[in-house]
């Protein structure tokens, strides 16, 4: 007995010094992610808005807009401009929230409808907080968490998407403009483009294309392909992307008033991306407070996260655009990538560095080189042989409907590969991998890629199962 009692003292000494270990490195983190939180240079204003003005938020879910914008929708509505705010999702595939605000665990398709219309009501009142009115609130419903891979597997002949948890394949909410609308690209596009039209909006505000959160990124996308069916048809516009989900960022958590929000360091340093900041009145900031605790069914799990956006300043930042001159005809034998080494001997490619991995640990760059769209990945260290690389690649013409446009996935491995358009797999030789020490090279026809006259493209890079580096989507202009 008495033994027994002495192994469960040294069991609870054991997992005090653990948990006490666990706690100093927590804090280590936080500190090391906050000291790498950093202004920049270059972080310019935007200008005041004008009573002509039409400002357009976009809000991948209900909160988003509150977070980013509440600032800007304020503004805006005292300079005496239009607002429109339209939601993607109704945010219904937050189990986690879910849990906290209900207290009970369901998995029934009724209850993450239910959830969605919560979080209808809430952006209602939140937005009523700022000063607008229902009717100047747009939800779509299309599925939370199904966006992106909507964009690329979900458009013309193939099945809608299936929501995982909900099991629903159109949207369910009987108020929303979309409601009976098929879970495909087409479906989220046309009400888009329908919405843009009839706001003609010159303000913009978007989710980044950096961000971590598959409906952030999903949002940017589907913005810019609607943007370019419509030049034209739209005035001069600026868009001005946001970003919320960035790891360990912004900090510190929870409500900081009398601090400011500053551009991540860490993820997305040397990326070019150009910040520019809107300044917030303490009056301001007060009612931006004030709408995102609207959002009862997030802040009772997330206040500390959601609240620490409630600062001075409210931040935007793009990619500068860039655009790929098309290079003439290389030697056959780089063509044909027999000879990595030899490819740099014997052949001047003028690759164009569009963004670093993880500050000094590589960096991703790109060609059009004999109607080829060369990429190539550099690390800093030898490629493991657990190193694998998923590219995401959507070209764009005017000339096809971008539902019928390929959307290409291409995973590697060591120097097999495979490649999807959509949900079929497609095989084809005409695609090229090459990878030698620290390089990863790949070369795609721009052919497979539907002739295009821009790209949007980002690359994912995994150790193992453990994704280690990603890129933001970045649109890229051929020439």
């Amino acid at each position: 007995m008495l033994s027994e009692c002495r192994l469960c003292d040294k069991v609870r000494t054991m997992l005090k010094r653990i948990s006490l270990l666990l706690i100093i490195l927590f804090l280590k983190a936080n500190l090391l992610l906050a000291s790498d939180e950093q202004a920049g240079p270059g972080v310019s204003l935007l200008k005041p808005f004008q009573k002509e003005d039409r400002v357009f938020i976009l809000a991948p879910h209900p909160d988003d807009e509150a977070i980013a914008c509440a600032g800007i929708i304020q503004q805006a509505l005292k300079a005496g401009a239009k607002v429109k705010v339209v939601y993607l999702t109704n945010g219904d595939h937050n189990q986690f929230a879910f849990i906290v605000y209900e207290k009970r665990i369901t998995l029934r398709k009724g209850e993450f409808i239910h959830m969605g219309e919560v979080r209808r009501q809430e952006a209602i009142k939140a937005m009523g907080t700022l000063g607008l009115t229902e009717g100047d609130l747009v939800f779509l419903g299309y599925p939370d968490f199904g966006t992106f891979t909507i964009f690329n597997r979900h458009w013309e002949e193939s099945r809608p998407f299936k929501s995982f948890l909900t099991r629903i394949s159109a949207v369910p909410y009987k108020e929303n403009i979309s409601f009976g609308s098929p879970y495909k690209g087409e479906s989220i596009l046309r009400d888009l483009e329908g919405v843009l039209l009839g706001f003609k909006p010159n303000e913009i505000f978007v989710s980044h294309p950096a961000d971590v959160n598959a409906d952030h990124k999903a949002l940017y996308l589907f913005l810019q392909v609607a943007l370019r069916d419509l030049s034209g048809s739209l005035p001069a516009l600026q868009v001005h992307p946001y970003l919320v989900h960035c790891a360990g960022w912004p900090l510190p958590r929870h409500y900081h008033p009398e601090l400011a929000l500053t551009p991540p360091g860490q993820f997305l340093a040397d990326t070019q991306i150009n910040w520019s900041e809107n300044e917030l009145t303490s009056v301001e900031l007060a009612k931006k407070r004030q709408a995102i605790l609207c959002y009862k069914s997030q802040t009772q799990s997330s206040a500390f996260y959601l609240l620490s956006f409630a600062r001075k300043n409210e931040l935007f930042g793009d990619y500068p655009l860039f655009s790929l001159e098309r290079q003439a005809s290389l030697k056959e034998k780089t063509v044909s990538f027999s000879g990595f080494s030899d490819m740099f001997k014997d052949s001047e490619i003028d690759m164009l560095g569009l963004e670093n991995l993880m500050k000094e640990d590589g960096q991703v760059s790109y060609a059009v080189v004999d109607n080829a769209l060369l990429i190539r990945l550099e690390k800093k260290r030898t490629l493991s042989r657990s190193f694998s690389v998923i590219f995401y690649l959507f070209g764009y013409s005017q000339k096809t409907p971008f539902s019928k446009m390929p959307k290409l996935r291409i995973y590697t491995r060591n120097t097999k590969f495979r490649v999807f358009d959509g949900e079929k797999r497609i095989k084809t030789e005409e695609i090229v991998l090459n990878i030698h020490s620290n390089i990863l090279f790949l070369k795609i026809p721009l052919q497979l890629l539907g002739d295009p006259e821009f790209i949007l493209s980002a690359i994912k890079a995994h150790a193992g199962i453990l994704p280690i580096t990603a890129t933001g989507f970045r649109r890229i202009e051929i020439r």
